[in-house]
């Protein structure tokens, strides 16, 4: 049952995919309508569940889940990391990989291995003030609140010195 991501409550649970590059315009449509048809139909144990995405900077995909509705099973969830799974093949991209990371240079996104973004931060490219993606928050009310934060107030603090 898919309903607009804003209208999820902030209980909702949620998984972020970062991209290692943005999405093409055609890439997005795509990807949007196969997760259209994806959360149209996903459900556990016969109970649809209410869900919803959005696709940030057009290089990340977050999909969100109303627990209190009905909670996911084990089952839905490796349903929806098997679409993911598709759509890296499919694109040639990078979504499953937490060992990568993405903070803002700028007007931009940069992705960087988090051993290069180590090293960044120890040669004072980035800092406690860059704004940086918790992709570790977990629902709604995180995502809206702690996603993009300056590395001093994320796990990623434990690199700038």
């Amino acid at each position: 049952m898919n309903i607009k991501f804003e209208e999820l409550p902030e209980s909702s649970r949620i998984w972020i995919y970062q991209c290692n590059r943005t999405f093409s315009e055609q890439e997005q449509s795509e990807i949007k309508e196969a997760l259209q048809a994806f959360i149209d139909a996903w459900g556990t144990h016969g109970k649809p569940l209410k869900a919803g995405f959005k696709m940030p900077y057009n290089r990340f995909i977050v999909i969100a889940v109303d627990q209190v509705h009905q909670a996911p099973s084990g089952c839905s969830i490796d349903a929806s990391v098997h679409l993911i799974q598709e759509f890296e093949q499919k694109f040639n991209v990078v979504l499953m990989d937490n060992m990568n990371v993405s903070f803002k240079h700028g007007q931009f996104i940069a992705y960087k291995p988090l051993k290069e973004f180590r090293k960044m931060a120890k040669d004072k490219s980035v800092s406690a003030n860059t704004i940086v993606f918790n992709n570790l928050v977990t629902t709604k009310a995180e995502f809206e609140s702690n996603w993009e934060v300056p590395a001093a107030e994320s796990w990623h603090s434990r690199f700038i010195k």
